[in-house]
This record gives C-alpha cells, sequence and structure tokens, in this order.
C-alpha cells in the first residue's frame, strides 16, 4: 500500500481534476507518468491525494505555457524522484532557449532595417553573375546558398541559367546581410523562411509585433511557473 506524503485532507482523483478542468483519468495519467508523486491507498485500494499531489499539479500546469508539456513532465518528474539540480538545469535550458529566441528576433530586426531600400527589378530577373557583383560575393557563394535553401532561382529554360527574381535579390540581400552579422546558413534559413512565409519584407515587419508578444508571454509564463515549482519544493521540504 503506497503511503501518504503528507498529512492533512485526503483528496480523491475527481478533487484534483475538478479545479483545473482536468478528467479524472488525466490525473492518473498525470500519477503514472511521474508528473505527481504516488498516490496514497485506502484499505479497499482507492487512490488518495494530498495537498501535496494538488501543489505538484498546479506546478505542472504552470510550467506547461512557458516550457512546453515535455519539459515540464521531465522537470516535475526529476523533482519528484529527488533530482531537484536536474530540474533546474531542465529550466536552465528553456531560459537559455527563450533567449536565443530573442537573439533571433533582433537580428531578423537588425537586417530588415539594414537592408538597402530595394531598387527596381531587372525586368525577367537578374542571372548569377550582376547579382553576386551587386553583393560584392563571388557566384559560388550564391550556389551554395541556393544549396542551402536560401536562395530559389528558377531556371532559364533555353540557357538553363539562373534566374533571380525580385524574390530572390529580397532573399539574397538578407541572407548576405546576416552572413556579415557572422550568422551561419543553417541558422540563416529559418529567418529567411519566415521572411517568405510573411509574403515579404513589409508582412513580416508587421508581424513581428506578434513575435515579440509571444516572447513576452514566454517569458511571463515561466515566471508564473517559477513560483508555483518554488512553491511545491518548499512543500515538499
Amino acid at each position: 500500500m503506497g503511503r501518504n506524503l503528507q498529512n492533512g485532507e485526503r483528496l480523491r482523483p475527481v478533487d484534483l481534476a475538478r479545479g483545473h478542468g482536468l478528467s479524472t483519468q488525466a490525473v492518473r495519467n498525470y500519477e503514472e507518468a511521474g508528473i505527481l508523486p504516488a498516490a496514497g491507498r485506502t484499505p479497499h485500494g482507492y487512490r488518495t491525494y494530498t495537498s501535496l499531489h494538488a501543489g505538484a499539479l498546479r506546478a505542472f500546469l504552470a510550467l506547461v505555457p512557458g516550457h512546453g508539456h515535455q519539459t515540464a513532465a521531465s522537470i516535475m518528474r526529476a523533482v519528484n524522484q529527488g533530482g531537484a539540480e536536474e530540474a533546474l538545469r531542465l529550466i536552465d535550458e528553456s531560459h537559455a532557449q527563450l533567449l536565443e529566441d530573442r537573439r533571433t528576433l533582433q537580428a531578423v530586426e537588425s537586417a530588415l532595417s539594414d537592408l538597402e531600400p530595394a531598387t527596381e527589378p531587372e525586368p525577367g530577373g537578374t542571372f548569377i553573375g550582376p547579382l553576386a557583383g551587386k553583393f560584392g560575393i563571388r557566384p559560388a557563394t550564391l550556389r551554395k546558398w541556393e544549396r542551402a535553401g536560401l536562395v530559389r532561382p528558377r531556371r532559364d529554360p533555353r540557357t538553363g541559367y539562373r534566374v533571380y527574381d525580385e524574390a530572390d535579390v529580397r532573399d539574397a540581400r538578407l541572407a548576405h546581410q546576416l552572413r556579415r552579422g557572422g550568422y551561419l546558413l543553417e541558422q540563416i534559413a529559418p529567418l529567411i523562411a519566415h521572411v517568405r512565409a510573411a509574403g515579404g519584407r513589409e508582412p513580416l515587419e508587421a508581424a513581428l509585433s506578434g513575435w515579440h508578444a509571444r516572447l513576452s508571454a514566454r517569458g511571463r509564463a515561466m515566471l508564473t511557473g517559477a513560483a508555483e515549482l518554488e512553491a511545491y519544493l518548499r512543500e515538499r521540504g
């Protein structure tokens, strides 16, 4: 028979579930996954929970918005297994990822602000030599960027030459600016994908405020999760 981890009122699975809009099965699943400590059992085998389990559930649900379900679950399992240091390491990794995401956003904003105003595009597009000359790079560099997915020129059906249209020139200009900022090709590719998905520079600039808001929401959610986790750690003693 399991033992209650803390003296106090016994709670049923439904008592924990109701307060958070969960099903009783979800509460049982969280226990089986190690997110909640093991429940006590009545002589008839029914699960019983305590305020400690309620605190664990509050902590987990508060951690999810900032860290994601998988990481939040890993944090709670580490705590419940006595691995507080591992839990803190996982939290540090999430904060490091949030910081990296902020730096990515700053890189996009900086690159966009430093771009030269687009000139009138060449009728029918431009070829690799003139485009490379515009940025002071070698044609081989543009071919390398193409292999990395940074630019996607079409081929002239008659000559087979690469033809760069207005969007390709924009992407090459953004790639050039980010490379000058020290970013690797694999880091630049998703940034250019953001520009393409937004439909260009101007729509992306309009979407940056939403990107900022999502990062801020994650940061605040991490603070809320940290407060609930600290309360749970204190309750565990």
